[in-house]
């Protein structure tokens, strides 16, 4: 059985920014993070068999797109969920995207070197991803200044620095807010109660989701690891410097 995978850069720096307006100015690898719930959607979308997801900044461009994609289904917000999205049959179709938060700061992300789409249940992936490119900067985004973005990002950054955090803790802002009850009693439209269980899955899946950029949107593809033994070293060799934007 293969051993860990040894991986060292001799400093990272992880900036912080936030909305559509800090992901205008990021720069290096940009890592834009929603994870209630426009990129947990993504992810489940292109587990459960899509071929890319296409991220517009508003409803009526969801449409526009829509029809003109073969195979697309679209998510506008409200008409579909992380729940609602794992019981479809997507094999080989394209989900078009339109969120407040997330398919905004991405959409504005303009001096990047490379940009991924990033929630919890994907994020060991994503940080392996981002040090598996070599590149010294690295931007990470929350989409909007929630506490589970926020969570999110510290996990992300603390896997680039080789000592992973307990995402539990790093959760508990999030769980004594109002906005966890909210969710958590299905007290908020069109967010099933499931989709905070399904959100709040920590690396359930080990891909990560590359995105480029086109004239009129995102794409989003499922980018798998490259061999088995590519896996996050947990011992603390990288330095890591961190600013906030």
């Amino acid at each position: 059985m293969p051993g860990p995978w040894k991986f060292t850069i001799p400093t990272v720096e992880v900036r912080h920014a936030v909305g559509a307006d800090g992901a205008r100015a990021a720069e290096g690898v940009v890592v834009v993070v929603d994870v209630l719930r426009a990129f947990t959607l993504s992810a489940y979308a292109l587990a459960g068999g899509a071929r890319e997801c296409l991220l517009v900044r508003t409803v009526d461009d969801a449409r526009r797109l829509g029809a003109a994609t073969e195979g697309s289904l679209l998510s506008a917000e409200v008409d579909t969920s992380p729940t609602q999205i794992s019981h479809e049959e997507l094999r080989g179709r394209a989900v078009v995207q339109r969120t407040s938060a997330g398919t905004q700061a991405i959409n504005a992300v303009e001096g990047a070197v490379a940009i991924y789409a990033a929630s919890l249940v994907v994020a060991k992936a994503t940080a392996q991803a981002c040090l598996l490119r070599r590149d010294r900067l690295v931007t990470l985004v929350r989409s909007a200044d929630f506490p589970e973005d926020h969570a999110c990002c510290q996990y992300i950054e603390s896997m680039l620095l080789g000592r992973p955090a307990r995402v539990d803790e790093l959760l508990e802002p999030l769980r004594a807010s109002e906005r966890y009850r909210r969710f958590a009693a299905g007290d908020w439209p069109g967010f099933p109660a499931s989709d905070l269980e399904l959100a709040l899955q920590a690396d359930r899946f080990e891909f990560a989701m590359p995105a480029v950029r086109r004239r009129d949107h995102v794409r989003i593809v499922r980018e798998d690891p490259g061999s088995g033994d590519r896996r996050l070293d947990s011992s603390p060799r990288r330095r890591v410097t961190r600013r906030t934007t």
